[in-house]
């Protein structure tokens, strides 16, 4: 097999707002594998400043790593660890190859035979900026909703969320909160019973990560179910993940795979919070409809078929200039287009 990177830069329909600031642009490489007069195609999309191999001469260790894999004709798991978003890049062009139909696994969702409720992401932005974006969420049909909170004035979120409650009970609306790490250890106990009082499903991050005695105490007092993100990031060895588990004891853990593994750590996270009585779902990272693609039918082999539990896979249609793929949002739920 040979394998050919193409470095593709991506522009964002508006300033997408994170905890680490304003993104415009998103660069990813695409990963093209041919074998036997088969072609498929993976995503590689390293997050700047948050993902563990987000490192200057990135293509230069990605080509590293493919020429291993054409030599040997096996990934490198042992070395690639710690290279999550190369890791699903390899992993998911692989898997497509391996099949003649250009799915990557088989499942409901990947013939077009069922949907993946997904959660409408409602942006960080001013609190007239957040309100007029669920709106347009809801109007869409969405009934599970996550907030980015974190950017404005906590009173003005509580606010927001407030006024979404007012007109929309638990029943008709899941909200889910993202706070990025945003609180520090001394008040988040009190911001997180003060959310609590709005029926919120979970709370991801409250405090930043590598706080493990103080995220362990948090996940033990507080009303609101906390879910792990960007502490999982960086613990990729068996043995690390089973101390932070047992450590801090979540009540959820949130896989993007691109960051937390790729599909074997991915799965296997997934496999030990079960063991642990921990839920999960899986998100996407700001990907391409590429990566999109696979994370979903990920998400399909893991979860379904008939997924009840809404995942985080509407961040592909972010993009001016995306990767066309048969992938279509219907009300709250992601679907792979049927093929005639």
């Amino acid at each position: 097999m040979t394998f050919s990177i193409q470095e593709k830069l991506l522009h964002f329909k508006q300033p997408a707002g994170t905890s680490r600031g304003v993104y415009t642009t998103r660069r990813i490489w695409l990963l093209t594998v041919e074998h036997d007069g088969r072609t498929a195609i993976g995503e590689c999309a390293p997050l700047p400043q948050l993902s563990c191999d987000d490192i200057p001469d990135y293509e230069a260790v990605l080509r590293r790593f493919c020429d291993i894999i054409e030599a040997t004709g096996a990934i490198p798991y042992d070395e690639m660890r710690n290279y999550p978003s190369m890791l699903f890049g390899v992993e998911t062009a692989l898997a497509q190859l391996s099949r003649t139909d250009g799915l990557l696994y088989d499942t409901p969702f990947s013939h077009g035979e069922e949907g993946i409720p997904i959660n409408g992401l409602v942006w960080m932005g001013t609190h007239d900026e957040m309100l007029s974006r669920l709106k347009e969420k809801l109007a869409l049909g969405f009934r599970c909703v996550k907030l980015k909170i974190g950017a404005i004035d906590f009173a003005k979120e509580l606010d927001l969320i407030q006024h979404i409650r007012k007109h929309f009970s638990r029943e008709e609306v899941e909200l889910r909160v993202d706070a990025n790490g945003g609180f520090t250890p001394d008040v988040a106990l009190e911001r997180l019973q003060e959310l609590a009082r709005y029926d919120i499903h979970s709370i991801e991050q409250p405090i930043m990560a590598h706080q493990w005695s103080e995220m362990a105490q948090l996940c033990q007092l507080s009303p609101l179910p906390i879910a792990l993100d960007e502490e999982l990031i960086g613990v990729n060895s068996t043995d690390e993940k089973i101390r932070l588990l047992d450590t801090i004891k979540p009540q959820y853990i949130i896989l993007k795979p691109s960051l937390h593994g790729g599909v074997a750590g991915t799965r296997e996270w997934i496999a030990l919070a079960n063991e642990r009585g921990i839920g999960s779902w899986i998100t996407s990272a700001l990907e391409s409809n590429i990566g999109l693609n696979a994370i979903a039918q990920l998400a399909a082999d893991i979860y379904g078929p008939k997924i009840t539990m809404p995942q985080g896979l509407g961040t592909g249609m972010l993009f001016t200039d995306n990767i066309p793929m048969p992938l279509e949002i219907r009300n709250d739920c992601l679907w792979i287009t049927k093929r005639s």
